[in-house]
């Protein structure tokens, strides 16, 4: 197979009750989930073989998610409610048909609308995730 189509990919963000409820967000034109990273530790020695450099794995950080909209007001302002938060809020990248899901938690750390005057309402979002994401795999 050749790729996979990310038409109807889909962020959701919970509405944070006991048995939450996630709701995507509207409009959304493109979306980079998780860029997750890795830290490393050098723990090259004066007896390391052939004096190549070692490393171990160090601390996980899961990282940035990006989104571009077509902004409307109605749809997208509850969300700056998410910006002014101190605790992170649970939101789920859900891939198209039965391809899974990633759920985090994440704090909205970047709110840029945009009204040019000659092209439409648009907004990039970005949002720090807090701690490891669940991916959930399809079928």
């Amino acid at each position: 197979m050749a790729g996979l189509d990310g038409y109807g990919t889909q962020l959701e963000r919970s509405d944070m009750a006991a048995t939450p409820v996630f709701t995507a967000i509207a409009n959304v034109t493109s979306i980079n989930p998780p860029s997750m990273e890795r830290e490393t530790q050098d723990v090259t020695a004066h007896d390391s073989p052939d004096a190549w450099r070692e490393f171990i794995g160090g601390l996980k950080d899961g990282g940035e998610v990006s989104i571009d909209v077509n902004y409307d007001p109605r749809e997208h302002d509850d969300l700056i409610v998410d910006f002014g938060d101190a605790a992170p809020r649970d939101y789920k990248v859900v891939w198209p048909g039965t391809l899974g899901s990633w759920e985090f938690k994440a704090l909205l750390t970047g709110f840029e609308p945009e009204a040019p005057h000659d092209d439409k309402l648009a907004a990039s979002l970005t949002f720090k995730v807090s701690g490891k994401p669940t991916i959930t795999t399809g079928v």
